[in-house]
Order: structure tokens, then C-alpha cells, then sequence
């Protein structure tokens, strides 16, 4: 019985009602705002072609294992209940990756839009959650260099851009500059992956302290952090990207050189997307995941929009780049499928535009209702029911008070509180002359139409609007 396993009434006394940490719920405002984000976000997607696909929540436990180096602590691992090992999924990626290599796709183009767990410690303020939702949009398949990865930046722009964020830029780094940076300043290759994750705080912290963690905590010769302190203080355009093809360390290491060409690449066809204003190829950019072969990027906001919340700091908003190798993880056989990508931090901009909505005092509504049904007198609620019918069925988005005999004055002041622009309004005269009163809430205008054009006249009304 569940009842017997519940507490007994006078233990309940202490117990508080809250959402587990690092979560909570959203209001019917914040839906509103969220769905004009998701939407903007989902319609960039398909004006570039992507399908969409969809995957459990959780997955084979192994399937995540040693796919995310470090925040592999991260990951939430379900209770063993006798049957298969599980754990929630940590991101829309790797399970993307299961899929092609299950299902043996070699190309797709796919968004996916869905919850992710991490075991983070939450600073809600930041909009880090232990549960949030991920916007992903990945080009999977073997093509032609840097064309792909261009179109994302370009995505990245688009997205950026149309959900007028302020002034944003985008920095763009190769897994495979990182390593031959690592090997020409000395870094042993054991470490390359504890050193990536280093540099990848360099955002969040100076970098003296990332350097103090790479030589103290990682067991790094102080000369090996101070020649990686030469190369990740740098950042800029094309002329960088040259400045270190002549640079005499990392022009000894072939796979730098190979980033390095197709970083130049790259540049070509931003500047053809007319885009390359946005993007600074920057060395201290490492994106702390193991996965990733190749390009990655990262956008950042230059500042909040709302200057007053200078405490307001958001970090990135959208980050992605290539990974060429993890399909080949699922395949028995090895096969890769080459993939590059995309992930909007939908969470991120969600708290930015509700911040900036509270400072400007944004008023929202939160149902689409079109008409209102009202009466002024007392037992019309079956003439209210089927006219309200008559509305949906013809797909008017409509309401009614779900009382007998409510006052007029109530019925109205809920279309004002609600935002309802338009009230029909039947009664005892308006039966009699076989019309319908119709209100604008707004202007108070109220006008009779017949019965039979009632539909109609709202529809026009609405359409005009």
C-alpha cells in the first residue's frame, strides 16, 4: 500500500515543498518567452535544411563513458534496478553519434532540441542548471573542407543576431593548433588532455591561475606553462592565422600546420558569408570536451545588454565544432563518419532576455485567446456554450467564464487582465433581433453583426490585426 509507506501526518509538519537543486519549474510568462526563443532558433535550423531527430533520455551507461574526459563526474547514473546499466544523457551529441553509427547513416543534416542532466554545482544566477534544455544543430558526413563548418558559424551569426542580444563575437581555435602547441612547448602527450581543460578556464579565471593549477595541481615544468602563456594570450583575424604559419616553434609541427591551413580556409568563406568581422581566431580557446578533432568555436556576449546588471555575467551562448572521430567509437568496424556542429545556450539566453525583460518592466501574455464569450444576464449559459462552439470549431481560439450567471463587469475585466482583444456578448435583445454584439476590449467600440456572419467577422477582424 502506498498510503502505509507515506509519513504519518504529524513527521509531514517539516517537510518542504521545493524543486530538487539545480532545477526549477517555469511559469506560464517564462513558457511564453522561452517558445519565442525556441521558435527563432528551430526556424534558422530548417532555413538551412536540418531534420529533426529525437533520442532517449537516457542511454546505455557505457554508451558515455570516456566520451567527456573530465565532466565525466558529471553524469547522472540511474539506480541499478536488476536490469540494464543507465545513465541520463549529458549532452545531444554523443547519443547523435550512437545513432548514426547504430543506423549506419553516413551523411544527415539534423537539429534536435531536448533536456540534458549534469551533476554541476548550480549557480542558478549564471543560468547553470543541473537540468536545461539543448538546441543542437550538426552536419554529419564526409565533405569538402570547412564549407560545413563555415555554414554553422554562419547559423551561429543568424541565430545571434536575430535574437538581439547585443554585440556578440565568436572565437574560433583547431583541437589541432592546441596540440601542437602543447608538443612544441613541451607539454608530455599524457597531459595534453588535463592541460586542455586548464586552458579552457582561461574565460573564468586570470591566467595566473590557470597557470598555477597547470604547474601545481598537473605536475607541468614552470617553463613549459610560461612558453603556453606566449601562445594563449594572443587573438585576432587572417593576419594571426599567418603571423603563425611564420611562427618558428609551431611551424615545426605538422598537425598545427594542418589547423592552421584550414583555419586560413575557413576565414575565406566567412568572408564570403560576410561574417569574418565576427569571428577572432584566439589560441587560449580549448573547449574542455574530448571529443573534439578539429575546429571549435565558442560566442560570447560583449556585453549584456541591460548595462546596469554589470554582476550580470553569462559566459558563452553558443559553442560547437568538430568531432570526426566519435561515431567511429560506436562502430564496430571503426568506421568515422565526420561530423562538425552546434549547440545554442538556449538557458543562457533565456535568463539574458527575462533579466532585461524585468529591468524594462515587460508586460506578457500568456494565452492566445482571441474572443471572449460574455452575457449580461442570467441563464445564457447554453446559448453561451454553443456559440462558443461554433467559435472553436471554426478555429478561433475563444473563452468563457465557466459560471452560470457571471456579471458582466467580471467578464470583462478578465479580457483586460487576460489581454483578450475581442468579446462577443449575447443577451435577451440580441436573441430577439437574431444579431451578436461584438467589443473591442481596447477601444470599448461595440458594433451588432448578424448571427450567421458572426464567424466571419471575427476572422476578418482577427486577419486585419
Amino acid at each position: 500500500m502506498l498510503t502505509s509507506q507515506l509519513k504519518p501526518q504529524q513527521e509531514k509538519s517539516n517537510f518542504i515543498i521545493k524543486t530538487p537543486k539545480g532545477t526549477r519549474d517555469l511559469s506560464p510568462q517564462q513558457m511564453v518567452v522561452r517558445e519565442k526563443i525556441l521558435d527563432m532558433v528551430v526556424g534558422c535550423f530548417k532555413r538551412h535544411g536540418a531534420k529533426r531527430l529525437d533520442t532517449p533520455a537516457f542511454e546505455l551507461k557505457e554508451m558515455l563513458t570516456e566520451k567527456y574526459g573530465e565532466d565525466s563526474g558529471l553524469i547522472y547514473d540511474l539506480k541499478d534496478q536488476g536490469g540494464e546499466l543507465l545513465s541520463l544523457r549529458y549532452d545531444l551529441t554523443v547519443p547523435f553519434a550512437r545513432y548514426l553509427a547504430m543506423n549506419k547513416v553516413k551523411k544527415m543534416k539534423r537539429y534536435h532540441v531536448g533536456k540534458v542532466w549534469r551533476r554541476e554545482s548550480p549557480t542558478i544566477v549564471q543560468g547553470r542548471y543541473r537540468e536545461f534544455c539543448q538546441c543542437d544543430f550538426d552536419i554529419a558526413g564526409q565533405f569538402d573542407p570547412m564549407i560545413p563548418d563555415a555554414e554553422c558559424l554562419k547559423i551561429m551569426c543568424e541565430i545571434l543576431s536575430g535574437l538581439q542580444l547585443g554585440d556578440f563575437i565568436i572565437k574560433v581555435n583547431d583541437r589541432r593548433i592546441l596540440d601542437g602547441m602543447f608538443a612544441v612547448c613541451g607539454v608530455p602527450e599524457s597531459k595534453f588532455h588535463a592541460i586542455c581543460s586548464s586552458i579552457d578556464k582561461l574565460d573564468k579565471i586570470s591566467w595566473k591561475d590557470v597557470r598555477h593549477e597547470m604547474v601545481a595541481k598537473k605536475g607541468l615544468a614552470p617553463e613549459v606553462a610560461d612558453r603556453i602563456g606566449d601562445y594563449v594570450q594572443c587573438h585576432g583575424g587572417v593576419s594571426l592565422i599567418e603571423q603563425m604559419f611564420q611562427d618558428p616553434r609551431l611551424s615545426q609541427n605538422k598537425q598545427a600546420l594542418d589547423g592552421l591551413g584550414d583555419l586560413k580556409l575557413l576565414f575565406e568563406y566567412l568572408t564570403l558569408f560576410g561574417i569574418a568581422e565576427k569571428i577572432s581566431f584566439d589560441l587560449s580557446l580549448a573547449r574542455g570536451l574530448d571529443y573534439y578533432t578539429g575546429v571549435i568555436y565558442e560566442a560570447v556576449l560583449l556585453q549584456t545588454p541591460t548595462q546596469a546588471q554589470e554582476s550580470f555575467n553569462v559566459g558563452s551562448v553558443a559553442a560547437g565544432g568538430r568531432y570526426d572521430k566519435l561515431v567511429g567509437m560506436f562502430d564496430p568496424k571503426g568506421h568515422k563518419v565526420p561530423c562538425v556542429g552546434l549547440s545554442i545556450g538556449v538557458e543562457r539566453i533565456f535568463s539574458i532576455v527575462e533579466q532585461r525583460m524585468k529591468t524594462f518592466g515587460q508586460k506578457i501574455r500568456t494565452t492566445e485567446t482571441q474572443v471572449f464569450v460574455a452575457t449580461p444576464q442570467k441563464n445564457f449559459l447554453h446559448e453561451r456554450l454553443k456559440l462558443i462552439a461554433e467559435l472553436w470549431d471554426a478555429g478561433i481560439k475563444a473563452e468563457l467564464l465557466y459560471k452560470n450567471n457571471p456579471k458582466l463587469l467580471t467578464q470583462l475585466h478578465y479580457c483586460e487582465d487576460m489581454g483578450i482583444p475581442l468579446v462577443v456578448i449575447i443577451g435577451e435583445q440580441e436573441m430577439k433581433e437574431g444579431i451578436i454584439k461584438l467589443r473591442s476590449v481596447a477601444s470599448r467600440e461595440e458594433v451588432a453583426i448578424k448571427r450567421e456572419n458572426l464567424v466571419a467577422e471575427i476572422q476578418k477582424r482577427l486577419s486585419e490585426s
